[in-house]
């Protein structure tokens, strides 16, 4: 072949891998020159993919999460820790984000049959609860709260499972320690001396299961702690709950919540000081004394002897009138409004901003002055489906059921709790439900009468509507029948069908009418 044809031909190849990667616009020319078909040429298909004038500088990086995570994972989690410290908006935002997702804890319900190991599961659990913290500050359901912000500020957080001896006086045996995210070093990108990958400080083995953690000694931020500073320990992976969102496929680390809204957040922080400064220092200057040009005059009486540049201060006070002297005049400061457009302007970013986070406006900025009953339903709605998604699929899935499944079998085999044939139906006696808290009802009345009805026409059990009060349906039915035992014992009376009547057989509610005129009553039943 010619070496003028066979330049072309490579150039031609080369234009061509260039247009199939997205880096040049594909120049007219004949199909078949490139053995592409025909409508791979010319004008593109897609107008998202064009790199047309107007759309040239929009390269945006192709890269894996985990290759960004790994590069730039610090410093969002850095800012984002700066914006929750240092912005109201930021603040409240993860405050939200954790009534939200949290709340007063998402606790469990266990499924045995036996109502008696029942309730002994419970009452360990709950006593277990106040111990659960190794750093002894918080119960579980607190932990549930600290996980829950360090996934909004961090993205990610780590819970260590801490084996206790016996000795150690704790009713079960176990307790949970909070790692945060920049315990384990992204940068730890490399192969193990066993073989295996450690990616971002996680090892995985051949057929990518995990199966350690690499985590600091210490935190690598806390300058208050020397010891074990510059040291990594190799955590197998059975001992650690690594807590995150996974947004795609293949995704290892975690991403903080304010990504998306952080470069946001920080210009209207910026934008909202520029104009208190400004504000602030245009209200300094009350009025300015002018002299005519060529004027002799002298300053006021009180004037402080001018500078240099032959200015000088005025303090004013009140009920005080200062006669000029000729040739001095007064010119009173005006400083410039913000302008119609400020509160508009701040009103649609914030919208965007909290849309970042996922929050509804009200819940980040307290401002429910544009709110009605309508707008408060609908906000609650969407919070609702986005949050209990995110309680059932990364709360629950990667936090309580693992707890749950590393406490029980500890707690039976400390003998905290008496489970007989436990080895024999641990699946059966390991079954669990939980019950994130209640949602407050927008309007109560409406909301009760809504649910009645549902019920009443069969569309809806009341063990759902319990459930979704966060409650678990056979502790609320024993606590009502106990309530009735105990108001039969006392004599307690209340709202008609809620008590028995003396003369009623067991189990049928009291249908008397209630107390009134009796002349009325029967007009009435006449009617």
């Amino acid at each position: 072949m010619p070496a003028a044809a066979a330049t072309g031909l490579r150039n031609r190849i080369a234009g061509a891998f260039k247009w199939a990667a997205g880096l040049v616009e594909p120049t007219p020319q004949r199909a078949d020159n490139l053995n592409f078909p025909p409508g791979a040429v010319g004008q593109r298909g897609y107008e998202g993919a064009s790199l047309a004038p107007r759309l040239s500088p929009w390269r945006p990086n192709r890269s894996h999460i985990n290759a960004m995570l790994a590069a730039e994972g610090p410093m969002l989690r850095a800012r984002t820790r700066q914006l929750v410290a240092n912005t109201p908006y930021g603040a409240n935002g993860s405050e939200s984000f954790v009534a939200y997702a949290t709340g007063t804890g998402i606790k469990p319900a266990s499924q045995i049959d036996n109502p008696q190991q029942k309730a002994a599961v419970q009452q360990a659990w709950t006593d277990w609860t106040d111990e659960s913290d190794a750093d002894g500050l918080t119960d579980f359901y607190g932990q549930q709260s600290l996980a829950a912000r360090a996934l909004f500020d961090a993205g990610e957080v780590f819970i260590r499972f801490r084996s206790r001896f016996t000795s150690d006086g704790l009713l079960v045996p176990l307790q949970l320690q909070l790692l945060e995210a920049e315990q384990l070093d992204e940068a730890m990108t490399l192969t193990a001396p066993n073989g295996n990958m450690i990616r971002s400080g996680i090892e995985f083995d051949a057929i990518g299961r995990r199966v350690a953690y690499h985590f600091w000694a210490a935190h690598p931020g806390d300058s208050t702690v020397w010891r074990g500073q510059g040291v990594k320990v190799r955590v197998p992976a059975e001992d650690v709950l690594h807590i995150y969102k996974p947004l795609r496929p293949g995704q290892i680390r975690g991403r903080p919540w304010l990504t998306a809204g952080m470069v946001k957040m920080y210009d209207l922080d910026q934008y909202d000081d520029a104009e208190l400064s400004r504000k602030k220092a245009a209200a300094m200057f009350m009025a300015f004394l002018t002299k005519g040009l060529g004027s002799e005059a002298t300053l006021v009486d009180g004037a402080v002897e001018p500078d240099a540049d032959g200015y000088a201060d005025l303090v004013m006070e009140p009920s005080v009138m200062n006669v000029l002297p000729d040739g001095v005049d007064v010119k009173f400061n005006q400083p410039a409004d913000v302008g119609p457009n400020y509160e508009a302007f701040q009103l649609r970013n914030l919208y965007a901003l909290c849309a970042s986070m996922g929050l509804p406006y009200h819940a980040v900025t307290g401002d429910v002055s544009k709110a009605n009953y309508s707008s408060l339903r609908a906000s609650q709605v969407e919070a609702k489906r986005r949050v209990e998604q995110f309680q059932h699929e990364t709360l629950v899935f990667q936090l309580c059921r693992p707890v749950w499944a590393r406490w029980l079998p500890t707690a039976v085999m400390s003998g905290a709790v008496q489970l007989p044939g436990f080895a024999r139906n641990q699946r059966e006696m390991m079954r669990v439900k939980w019950f994130p808290p209640k949602w407050d009802w927008v309007d109560p009345l409406k909301d009760a009468q809504a649910e009645k009805l549902q019920i009443d026409a069969g569309m809806k059990s009341r063990s759902d509507v319990i459930e979704e009060r966060g409650e678990d349906p056979e502790v609320v039915d024993a606590r009502i029948a106990a309530d009735h035992a105990r108001e039969e014992r006392l004599g307690l009376e209340f709202a008609v069908g809620f008590t028995k009547a003396p003369d009623a057989p067991t189990g049928q509610a009291d249908t008397a009418p209630p107390p009134g005129d009796d002349q009325q009553q029967q007009q009435s039943a006449a009617a």
